[in-house]
């Protein structure tokens, strides 16, 4: 049996996928203190760090910034909307989050606003309205100021495992973190490495794998021990 069998690329495969769990499994939503439930605190808090993460700036400042956000008791979209502005500034600056901090700030309480008239404040009633359909989520969160193509993107990604009619879900950046670690670049071949309820967490450590080179390289040097 040579290397390139299908079940020896597929035990590789697992080794690997087990190897990257083990290590960078993390969903953003856990590594921003959210416990994701389908209840609408926690969902709009993943929003947030959807919308936070969806700009050019580092992850750890993005999830930060949400982190900060949240310690300051803005956790919902009632309370985001009715925060002063400089309440929001201030937040995002503590998280670190200080090169768009004024117009992000303007953007969430916009944002909040509009989610609180539109949907109550809950995006469960988005979900019952997408009625499964991808590409209608997508578009009713992109409607939300800020959320653009990449911020519901990474919504979807994370919110899988709760909303799993919409899984599996890896987007461009999750297969970029595949095709750097040698793993298939089809999202239905990378769920089946995995358990349905870990698809969210390989999502987000695929995503770090394309972010970060050296986990891609810890992550090989590992599973071949």
């Amino acid at each position: 049996m040579n290397a390139s069998h299908p079940a020896r690329r597929t035990t590789s495969h697992q080794a690997l996928v087990r190897t990257l769990l083990d290590r960078h499994g993390q969903t953003y939503a856990a590594e921003a203190g959210i416990r994701l439930r389908d209840t609408p605190q926690p969902l709009y808090q993943l929003l947030v760090v959807a919308d936070l993460l969806s700009a050019r700036i580092r992850a750890s400042v993005a999830v930060a910034a949400a982190r900060a956000l949240f310690g300051a008791g803005l956790r919902t979209p009632r309370r985001m909307a009715d925060a002063p502005w400089q309440r929001r500034v201030d937040a995002l600056g503590e998280g670190g989050y200080r090169r768009y901090d004024e117009s992000t700030a303007t953007r969430l309480g916009d944002g909040a606003r509009l989610l609180l008239d539109r949907y109550g404040g809950d995006l469960r009633r988005m979900r019952e309205a997408a009625d499964g359909d991808l590409g209608a989520l997508r578009g009713a969160l992109q409607e939300l100021p800020g959320v653009g193509p990449a911020g519901s993107g990474i919504f979807v990604r994370e919110i899988q495992g709760v909303w799993p009619e919409f899984a599996p879900y890896l987007d461009a950046k999750a297969l970029q973190g595949a095709q750097r670690l040698g793993l298939p670049d089809d999202p239905g071949a990378l769920a089946r490495l995995v358990r349905p309820e870990e698809t969210a967490a390989l999502a987000s450590a695929l995503v770090r794998a394309a972010l970060e080179r050296s986990v891609a390289e810890e992550v090989g040097e590992r599973a071949m021990r």
